[in-house]
């Protein structure tokens, strides 16, 4: 599951960070999910819990708070931008999974709404990273 090795990553990170620091415990990691991962944010959350209970007691009473942000791409040729969102209703179910493990799979299904080239970028929305990390040292 790709959620597993996400959220192992998040959690080494956040230990190696923390360490680099000084920070004897973890309060709270604020993480930022892009759209286009199309995580589910519940599994998500239960799939962090399970990684973070085997692990050092410098992270077992974190918080974690997500927020998703939004998927925003923009044609290279017209420089129109649309939302992920968007699209992704027009995909089939196949289509939308390559695009959630690997993200830059999108310029295979899409096109710009406007000038129907496959030829943009991704403004924002790809990706998951630790945004803040609080604790007590």
């Amino acid at each position: 599951m790709h959620e597993w090795a996400l959220a192992e990553a998040v959690v080494s990170t956040a230990l190696e960070e923390s360490k680099k620091e000084g920070l004897k415990e973890i309060t709270k990691i604020k993480l930022k999910i892009g759209e286009l991962q199309q995580i589910d944010i519940d599994t998500f959350k239960f799939v962090l819990n399970e990684v973070i209970q085997p692990q050092n007691p410098m992270i077992k009473k974190a918080k974690i708070e997500l927020e998703t942000e939004r998927g925003i791409l923009k044609c290279r040729v017209c420089e129109h931008k649309w939302a992920f969102k968007e699209m992704l209703k027009k995909l089939d179910e196949e289509e939308s999974e390559s695009i959630h493990f690997i993200p830059e799979m999108s310029h295979i299904y899409m096109r710009c709404p406007k000038c129907k080239s496959p030829d943009f970028e991704i403004v924002q929305g790809r990706g998951v990273w630790i945004d803040s990390i609080e604790g007590e040292k």
